[in-house]
């Protein structure tokens, strides 16, 4: 156990959480909503630091990040526990499960760190579960990270306050932040959650420089109506310009929506139509076989700059983020 930041004191010996819009009012001896921050005799404790359940090399691109370091491998943890409820989570098994498996062993974030330049990665995700949960381990295996020069990433749904984002995203490089949907009512009915909270975090974590990318599941009948992705797509242009790149990802059944189908690539189509036809210049599909909607254009001239197949980069022209025509990318490399 660690000893967690963001939280106070309150009434007797319950203590407010501090750390997520949720604000857990906790008694002594529980834990908040995502089971892993627990009162213990009056003070706060992490439950997970430092006891990642899951350790991968993956492909940048599986985040999903397609501008951000193309074509690297990203050293990538997850815990368990989650700070929304959605009923369609795609990796519930760590993140609603709440199972704390024994064989589990501490990794300081010095060793974490090590184990990222071992695997030859140019940068560490907080991914799989939701990482705001861990934020404390997050903070400190940043500041070893920064030492050595690896980037860090977070892989993760937005939900957090903003005193926590003021002090945490300063040492993000990265974030693919997962927008659910554009209804309040999709977010309470399907994510226990807030999409006003969403929207204004999304917008605070630009503003701490962290280069953003968004992912938006689409699930038949529920988030992919017309109005639904108009509504998304303008808000992203107002708020956050037209060369965010956008991942539409396409559902399958998992969890509590088992009785759902898989969203057809056709729907998929549309709705990245509809955003490249309002002015977005990069949208990709995810969670389907594609082949030219998964590679990265100049937007002024349409040049291929980036082709990639199933979280691989094949082909990229790119030295500096500047195409050959003169079109800056809105890229790190």
């Amino acid at each position: 156990m660690h000893k967690a930041k963001w939280w106070r004191k309150d009434k007797g010996e319950k203590i407010l959480c501090e750390l997520c819009p949720r604000n857990c009012l906790i008694d002594i001896d529980n834990t908040g909503y995502c089971k892993v921050r627990k009162n213990i005799n009056g003070t706060l404790y992490s439950l997970v630091y430092g006891y990642p359940c899951a350790i991968n090399i993956d492909p940048i691109e599986k985040k999903p990040l397609f501008h951000f370091l193309p074509g690297s491998q990203v050293f990538s943890i997850g815990t368990i526990g989650c700070n929304l409820g959605c009923d369609f989570c795609q990796n519930h098994d760590i993140s609603k499960e709440c199972k704390f498996p024994k064989s589990l062993e501490y990794i300081s974030p010095q060793d974490l760190v090590e184990m990222a330049i071992q695997h030859e990665s140019k940068s560490i995700a907080f991914t799989y579960n939701e990482p705001t949960i861990y934020s404390e381990y997050i903070l400190d295996v940043c500041k070893q990270a920064k030492k050595v020069g690896l980037k860090t990433i977070m892989v993760t749904n937005g939900y957090i306050n903003k005193d926590v984002i003021k002090e945490l995203y300063v040492n993000i490089d990265a974030a693919n932040i997962d927008l659910k949907g554009f209804s309040q009512d999709f977010y309470e009915n399907y994510c226990s959650g807030n999409l006003n909270n969403v929207l204004e975090n999304i917008i605070e974590i630009k503003k701490q420089n962290t280069f953003i990318e968004l992912t938006n599941l689409i699930i038949p009948g529920l988030n992919d109506s017309e109005e639904t992705i108009n509504n998304l797509v303008d808000w992203i242009i107002s708020y956050l310009g037209k060369d965010i790149p956008l991942h539409l990802s396409a559902f399958y059944p998992a969890y509590k929506m088992l009785d759902k189908t898989r969203t057809p690539k056709k729907t998929l189509n549309k709705a990245r139509k509809i955003a490249i036809n309002k002015g977005l210049n990069f949208v990709f599909e995810g969670n389907v076989m594609t082949n030219e909607y998964d590679n990265t254009y100049c937007p002024n001239c349409n040049k291929l700059l980036i082709e990639r197949q199933i979280y691989t980069v094949v082909y990229n022209c790119l030295k500096t983020p500047v195409c050959s025509c003169g079109q800056t990318i809105n890229i790190i490399l």
